[in-house]
């Protein structure tokens, strides 16, 4: 059940993401350092925790991160729902890196499609949905929603320049960091390819591709420890295994990687120009 709308005098920032775009790393490395501004974790979003302790407290700004993809549309409904007057940040990254970085992740939670089973771009019969990897509509339905455009900003520049990304959030929010107290170091390692083919190729006959995990939180919890268990063993015993034995096939081919990027380069330069504006 939603919230009744609390408070709209209060300077409310949310952070929405996307998932494979740094939010880990400003989540845990970035934000709680920022000084000016109130910063509610992701594990207070759940239920509308988070609109409680804006009602229970007295700070003048609030910053809330969380991490969407396809579920952006709803949540960003949510959201505007109770704080209309939120301003919010989001970090795009380029179609053909965010979708095989996404295709990764996967493959490493245990699917075995290939990458044009995950993607099509023929018939889009794939797992992921093309509507699903547009940008440029969400920038749109985030503008819809809330009363001042987003903060739009790219993966690639918080690789290249890591403070100048970090200096627009925090001059987008009217808060400071102290550059000392900044570790730069990425927040998780990803697995290399010898580890996702590996697993990819158990996977087909460990775990269940259609499986769906609980609605209740706990429980969901619970399915993910037991399902993660299996999967990191494969993962770090695949270094083990000699590479005469793995696949020469890269994971994803680079023709398909070109395919996609082809397919939303017009998407993504109207990402570019709104942000420029």
């Amino acid at each position: 059940m939603q919230e009744t709308r609390v408070q709209q005098s209060k300077k409310i920032f949310f952070h929405v993401g996307l998932a494979k775009t740094g939010t880990t790393y400003l989540q845990h490395k970035f934000f709680p350092k920022l000084k000016g501004i109130k910063y509610i974790q992701r594990t207070q979003y759940r239920n509308f925790k988070y609109v409680r302790i804006i009602k229970k407290t007295d700070f003048d700004k609030y910053l809330i991160s969380n991490e969407f993809d396809r579920q952006l549309k709803k949540e960003v409904t949510n959201i505007a729902s109770v704080f209309p007057q939120a301003k919010i940040i989001i970090v795009l990254r380029r179609h053909d890196s965010w979708i095989a970085s996404q295709y990764k992740r996967r493959i490493k939670n245990g699917y075995s499609f290939s990458f044009n089973e995950f993607i099509d771009l023929e018939n889009d019969q794939g797992f992921w949905k093309q509507k699903d990897l547009c940008f440029y509509p969400m920038l749109q339905m985030i503008e819809r929603a809330f009363q001042s455009k987003p903060l739009v900003l790219f993966y690639h520049e918080l690789r290249e320049d890591p403070y100048l990304f970090l200096e627009k959030i925090s001059n987008f929010l009217g808060a400071s960091f102290d550059k000392e107290s900044v570790d730069l170091t990425p927040k998780h390692r990803a697995f290399n390819e010898k580890q996702l083919k590996v697993i990819r190729k158990f996977s087909r006959s460990l775990f269940s591709q259609d499986f769906q995990y609980s609605e209740k939180y706990w429980l969901s919890k619970i399915q993910r420890f037991l399902r993660m268990i299996p999967r990191y063993l494969i993962l770090f015993s695949s270094l083990l295994v000699p590479d005469s034995f793995v696949e020469s096939s890269p994971l994803i081919a680079e023709e398909e990687l070109k395919k996609v990027r082809e397919s939303f380069e017009e998407d993504w330069n109207k990402c570019l120009e709104y942000a420029s504006r």
